[in-house]
C-alpha cells in the first residue's frame, strides 16, 4: 500500500477556505478507500477460502492413501488385479483433465496452448516419466507386504531426499546448507520411527520394505524432475494438456502390465473382479490426488504441501491406532516429529536459494 503526504504550501492562506476543502477531500476520498478496501477484503478472503480447501482436500486425500490400500485387502491379499486398478487411475485422471479442458474451451476457446493436438517431438517425451510412474505405483502395492500404514508414510518422505539430489544433477540447482541439513535429519527421522525396542530386531520393516521405499523413492523422484523439466520446456502450454498426454501414457503401460501380468486372471474372473466400495474409493483417491496436487502448486504454493504431507503423515498414524490397531510408540512419534522438522528446514532453504 503506498501512501502520500500532502504538504500545506499556502500557509497563510485562508483556514476556513482550507478545512472546507478537507472536508470535501475527505467526502470524496474516504468512500473511495472503503470501496477498494471491501475490494481488496473480499479478494482475499476468496483466495484464502480457496487455498483452505485445496490444501485441506490434499491432506486428506495423502493421509488416506495408505489406509485406503492397506484396507481393500481381504485376508492379508489383493483379491482385485492391481494391473487394473492402476489403469483406473489413470484413465480418472485422464477423464478429469479432459473435463477441464472441455471447460477451459467452453470459455475462453481453443488457443495453440490449450489444443490437444502436438508433434511428436513434443509428445514423445512423456512416455518415460509415464514408465517410471508405473512401476513406482505397482510397487506401492506390494511395500504393505513388509509395512504398515503409518511406516510408509514416514518412508515416503525419502523421495525428498531423491528429488534434491535429482536437481543438483539433472537441473543443475544447488541445495542450501539448510536443505543438506533436512536431508540429514529426514533420514535419522526416518530410522527412528523405525526404530521397534520390543523385537530383537532393530528396525520394524525388514530390508525389503527399506529397498522398495529407495526405489519408489529414486523413481519418484527421477520422474518428478523430468516432468518439471518437460513442463518448464513450454511454460505456456496448458498443463491439462501436458497431464492428459502423460496419462495417455500411463494407459498404455498399464494396459501391456495388464496383459503381461494379469491376463489370464483378467480374461477368466472379469476386469473388476474383487473390486469393492474401498477398492473404488481407493482408485478415487489415488485419481484426485494427482489433481491436488497440481492445484496447490497452483493456487498455493510449495510451504503448503509440506505442511499437508507433515499433516497426514501424523493423521495416517492416529487413524491407523483405530482402524487397525496400529502402536503409537515413542519412537514412532519421535520420528515423525523429526521428519515434520526436516520437512519445514527443508520449505524454508528453498525459500532463501
Amino acid at each position: 500500500m503506498e501512501y502520500r503526504k500532502i504538504k500545506d504550501e499556502d500557509k497563510d492562506g485562508d483556514v476556513i477556505g482550507d478545512d472546507i476543502e478537507s472536508l470535501h477531500g475527505k467526502a470524496h476520498s474516504v468512500p473511495l478507500n472503503n470501496v477498494a478496501s471491501l475490494g481488496g477484503s473480499s479478494s482475499d478472503r476468496s483466495k484464502w477460502k480457496r487455498k483452505s480447501i485445496v490444501t485441506l482436500s490434499l491432506t486428506i486425500l495423502t493421509s488416506s492413501q495408505a489406509i485406503l490400500i492397506v484396507w481393500s485387502k481381504r485376508a492379508g491379499k489383493y483379491e482385485y488385479s492391481v494391473t487394473t486398478a492402476n489403469f483406473m487411475v489413470e484413465a480418472l485422471k485422464c477423464a478429469l483433465s479432459l473435463a477441464a479442458l472441455g471447460r477451459i474451451w467452453r470459455n475462453e476457446g481453443v488457443t495453440e496452448d490449450n489444443r490437444l493436438s502436438t508433434t511428436f517431438d513434443e509428445v514423445s517425451v512423456y512416455p518415460i516419466p509415464a514408465a517410471l510412474y508405473l512401476v513406482k505405483n505397482l510397487l506401492q502395492y506390494y511395500i504393505f507386504a513388509y509395512v504398515d500404514a503409518p511406516g510408509y508414510q514416514i518412508l515416503k518422505n525419502l523421495n525428498i531426499i531423491s528429488t534434491g539430489v535429482l536437481y543438483r544433477i539433472i537441473l543443475k540447482k544447488k541445495l542450501s546448507e539448510i536443505q543438506w541439513a533436512a536431508f540429514i535429519l529426514l533420514c535419522a527421522g526416518c530410522t527412528t520411527a523405525q526404530l521397534n525396542p520390543s523385537s530383537d530386531h532393530v528396525l520394524q520393516t525388514p530390508i525389503q520394505g527399506w529397498m522398495m521405499a529407495i526405489i519408489m523413492a529414486l523413481l519418484s523422484g527421477f520422474a518428478g524432475v523430468y516432468t518439471e523439466a518437460i513442463i518448464k520446456k513450454r511454460p505456456s502450454r496448458n498443463i491439462n494438456v501436458q497431464n492428459f498426454w502423460l496419462y495417455v501414457f500411463g494407459m498404455a503401460f498399464n494396459a501391456v502390465a495388464i496383459l503381461i501380468q494379469d491376463f489370464d486372471a483378467v480374461m477368466n474372473k472379469g476386469f473388476f473382479h474383487g473390486y469393492s466400495l474401498i477398492t473404488t474409493l481407493m482408485i478415487l483417491n489415488h485419481a484426485l490426488s494427482g489433481i491436488a496436487v497440481s492445484m496447490v502448486m497452483k493456487y498455493a504454493d510449495n510451504i503448503v504441501k509440506v505442511y499437508s504431507t507433515s499433516v497426514a503423515m501424523l493423521l495416517t498414524a492416529v487413524v491407523s491406532v483405530f482402524l487397525f490397531g496400529f502402536h503409537l510408540s515413542l519412537a514412532f512419534f519421535l520420528g515423525s516429529t523429526v521428519v515434520s522438522v526436516s520437512i519445514y528446514l527443508h520449505s524454508i532453504g528453498k525459500l532463501q536459494r
